[in-house]
């Protein structure tokens, strides 16, 4: 009883205080006026600021388990290369790559817009160009993603005024190309030749590489814009005249953890302990969950025989016996696969994700240069078969031969473009 005497008097006391608070104002009059609002735009007023745009929209892209790309190929499970795809695709296929790339647009062009704007024109010139030459370089690899997905996309740059109460139309292709070939050309005049220290990062090469890539795609479908074969060969050859990459010399060495970050490997989504990829169980057919498998119909009778095979595709164990005898009966993704069997045990790994690769440059410029020309030049044959010779463990293969010049430009098309399906397999 004596509870209810004392909760009751706090209660009359919490009334009484109430009413003696809304006797000093006018309760139905108050005015809302924040004493500042920091909106997007005024935000970034320091380099340190804009940095973090540039970590949190790569760290958006490999995030562990959240549909991104360090975990989630289901979005290109529908090719003949991994397991489980059909032509059953569903209304909102790619939905969460959508979501995820606009959300980084979205960051990136409030960075844009402060530093266009001067707020942080206090620091050095070569800092903000190098600030800039990351954002845009982000911006073009986030829309070249979303325009091979989805064809006309909305076009949002830092000159979007309200992103909140907008709705965009599609832009057509073209215009997104444009845009794309403008942020990566900018990226590759501030960007340094590299960073030191600060691996990682993108450079001017990767740049460059990255825009040889998308002159590449504009002269195919849907665009078919034949002349920029010859623009993306001169940009491939500026990489390759660089001397600044190479290929790694043992095709089981590519994907290790000793040259995750060269010589080939030009930028990637990186992994490491502070920030580790995905459980490494999601890649293994054998020994782990067999996520993300390999096709079987792919791997026993279209990927040749050849190092590179094992070396890429999780086909024996450690004892050598094959994926098809035993209880799981997939191969898996052996690329992603090359962190230590420790590390493997406790589902944790630092292996990275390459975006573009040494290797990648080559078969674009090999591809260019013979498109270009009406036929295979000596250097075009030279630059995809160093690819198939170190695939070959530098063998004579019958059953998968070097290139030569006497191919006719369609024949070397179509081997060139084969052999991109081989040697890039599984990656983004």
């Amino acid at each position: 009883m004596k509870t209810n005497i004392i909760n009751r008097g706090l209660f009359l006391t919490a009334i009484l205080a109430t009413v003696s608070m809304l006797a000093g104002c006018d309760a139905f009059d108050l005015e809302e006026n924040p004493k500042s609002f920091i909106a997007p735009e005024n935000f970034f007023q320091t380099p340190d600021q804009i940095e973090s745009v540039l970590s949190t929209c790569q760290s958006r892209c490999f995030q562990v388990w959240r549909n991104a790309y360090d975990n989630n190929p289901d979005l290109f499970r529908h090719d003949d290369q991994i397991a489980g795809g059909d032509l059953i695709i569903q209304l909102d296929h790619g939905a969460s790559f959508y979501n995820l790339h606009y959300a980084n647009i979205k960051d990136l062009n409030f960075a844009i817009a402060a530093i266009v704007k001067g707020n942080i024109d206090n620091a050095p010139a070569s800092v903000r160009d190098q600030l800039m030459g990351q954002l845009k370089f982000l911006r073009a690899w986030n829309y070249f993603q979303l325009v091979r997905m989805f064809g006309d996309i909305p076009l949002l740059t830092e000159e979007t005024v309200d992103y909140f109460n907008y709705l965009p139309s599609r832009a057509p292709i073209a215009d997104v190309y444009q845009l794309i070939v403008s942020d990566f050309t900018e990226a590759a005049n501030k960007l340094p030749d590299d960073w030191g220290a600060l691996v990682g990062r993108p450079n001017r090469w990767a740049a460059k590489g990255l825009l040889a890539k998308v002159h590449l795609t504009m002269a195919t479908a849907p665009m078919n814009d034949q002349s920029n074969y010859a623009k993306a060969a001169a940009l491939a050859k500026e990489v390759i005249q660089s001397n600044k990459y190479s290929l790694v010399e043992d095709i089981t060495k590519v994907f290790s953890m000793e040259t995750k970050y060269g010589p080939e490997m030009m930028w990637s989504f990186n992994g490491n302990n502070n920030n580790p990829a995905t459980n490494p169980k999601i890649w293994s057919g054998i020994y782990g969950w067999g996520d993300n498998s390999a096709d079987i119909w792919w791997v026993d009778n279209v990927y040749p025989e050849q190092p590179r095979k094992y070396a890429y595709v999780e086909i024996l164990d450690h004892d050598g016996v094959r994926f098809s005898d035993l209880p799981n009966k997939v191969p898996g993704i052996q690329k992603y696969l090359y962190d230590s069997w420790e590390d493997f045990q406790k589902g944790r790994s630092i292996i990275n994700i390459p975006i573009i690769r040494y290797a990648d440059v080559l078969l674009i410029f090999a591809e260019a240069e013979n498109m270009a020309n009406g036929g295979p030049t000596q250097e075009a044959v030279d630059a995809v078969n160093a690819v198939i010779d170190r695939a070959n463990g530098y063998e004579d293969n019958p059953d998968y031969p070097l290139l030569t010049t006497s191919m006719s430009r369609d024949e070397f098309d179509a081997a060139v473009v084969e052999e991109r399906g081989f040697e890039l397999c599984f990656e983004y």
